[in-house]
């Protein structure tokens, strides 16, 4: 390869990289509007998503890996709950669910650290 080709690599990768994104971007664009999306092969997706979303979030909680697997389950469990009350207390606000969990299982896992409890 000469050095005018190893300087344009990383541009020409980025334009192809570009173009390949909005192609598909384009596709569906293009086909969206013929989708029923209460067909029932799409509600068939959606709940397959959504099993394997809990089977995932389930297996974080009950079987961790890595750093995680060295925290109580019960700060887990306890956390995992709080963010579900406070996910339907707001109007089922993933947001809100989501950072109150984090919140208190940082929180939890802090002061098991520092010897609180």
């Amino acid at each position: 390869m000469s050095s005018l080709d190893t300087t344009h690599a990383p541009w020409i990768l980025l334009g192809l990289a570009i173009a390949a994104t909005y192609f598909w971007r384009g596709l569906g664009t293009a086909i969206a509007a013929r989708i029923d999306p209460e067909s029932g092969l799409f509600q068939w997706i959606a709940c397959v998503a959504y099993g394997l979303l809990a089977g995932l979030i389930s297996r974080i909680i009950v079987m961790p890996v890595g750093l995680l697997a060295e925290t109580e389950t019960i700060d887990r469990l306890v956390a995992t709950a709080f963010g579900f009350v406070l996910f339907y207390a707001f109007r089922r606000n993933v947001g809100i669910g989501t950072l109150s969990a984090a919140s208190l299982f940082m929180g939890l896992v802090w002061a098991r650290g520092e010897g609180i409890f």
